[in-house]
């Protein structure tokens, strides 16, 4: 009934999402579909039960540590609830051609976030979502609405975006929130975004309990490691993270292989170590080149 192989990738996958936030569908549905062989409805109705067993630990981790912001969880949910019901029955009803279309547009999205990121980091403003206050945010309504509405159809269609898609959303609405806060916000989001999914899944789709407890017994601890660690992490060190995770998941999505996605993720993190050693010699002064003054 359990599979060790299938718990060892929910235990990295969970370690992932808990981190990040991000990586859940996107990393574990084309795992168990190309990995494993699992068929496609199988992987994604069985991941997203068990992202919805896995992501409460990760979020009341965050919700502890106070890096969660409960008036855009409000909003995110009211829009992505009734939305990822739909999206489930579609996926059900049309099979995986639409999916499929969108879970490339999404590849596109992911890369350009994490291009963001990096070009932000490069400005030397990796640390702008920390310069206002903590209760300073002013919630964006309407938008935030319609973001929770894009991203539940889209995760109910392909159990793809419920961290990442909104993280690149809340991003782009939210730029001065901190990198803890993102992935709190959005841990704690995504329980009810995925249960509503889940629930459509498990009526509409091919929901497997021996795939989905493989998973969950391995997803749990790596939740909890990962989250521990965000949500105490300082910024610098969770941005890069979330850098290279909104990469390999874009390169995945686009369809590019495994080799030119390592690559792809060595050359992001020597790239990235080079500007941050950069900044921290402007930063500190280069004694090299300083000027003696008589």
């Amino acid at each position: 009934m359990f599979d060790p192989l299938v718990m060892l990738s929910g235990l990295l996958v969970g370690l992932v999402v808990g981190l990040t936030g991000m990586g859940g569908g996107a990393l574990m549905t084309p795992l168990l579909v190309l990995g494993f062989g699992i068929e496609p409805l199988a992987a994604v109705s069985s991941d997203l039960v068990a992202s919805l067993l896995m992501k409460p630990l990760g979020a009341w981790v965050h919700w502890r540590r106070g890096t969660v912001r409960p008036g855009l969880v409000r909003w995110l949910v009211m829009g992505s609830v009734p939305s990822a019901f739909v999206g489930s029955f579609v996926s059900a009803s049309f099979g995986s051609g639409a999916g499929a279309r969108l879970k490339l547009a999404l590849g596109f999205a992911l890369l350009v976030a994490s291009s963001a990121i990096a070009a932000k980091a490069a400005m030397g403003q990796a640390r702008a979502g920390l310069d206002g206050a903590p209760d300073s945010l002013r919630i964006l309504k309407l938008p935030t609405l319609a973001v929770g509405v894009v991203g539940g159809f889209v995760v109910g269609l392909t159990s793809v975006g419920s961290g990442s898609l909104m993280m690149v959303l809340l991003l782009l609405l939210y730029p001065r929130l901190s990198a803890g806060e993102l992935v709190g916000t959005d841990l704690v989001q995504a329980i009810p975004l995925v249960g509503a999914a889940a629930l459509g899944h498990i009526i509409f789709g091919d929901f497997k309990l021996g795939l989905t407890s493989s998973l969950v017994i391995g997803g749990v601890p790596g939740v909890y490691i990962g989250a521990q660690l965000s949500a105490r992490a300082p910024d610098k060190h969770v941005r890069p993270i979330l850098m290279v995770v909104l990469l390999a998941t874009g390169l995945k999505l686009v369809g590019m292989p495994a080799l030119g996605i390592i690559g792809a993720v060595v050359l992001a993190l020597v790239a990235w170590l080079v500007t941050a050693l950069a900044r921290r010699r402007k930063l500190t002064g280069d004694p090299a080149s300083r000027t003696v003054v008589p």
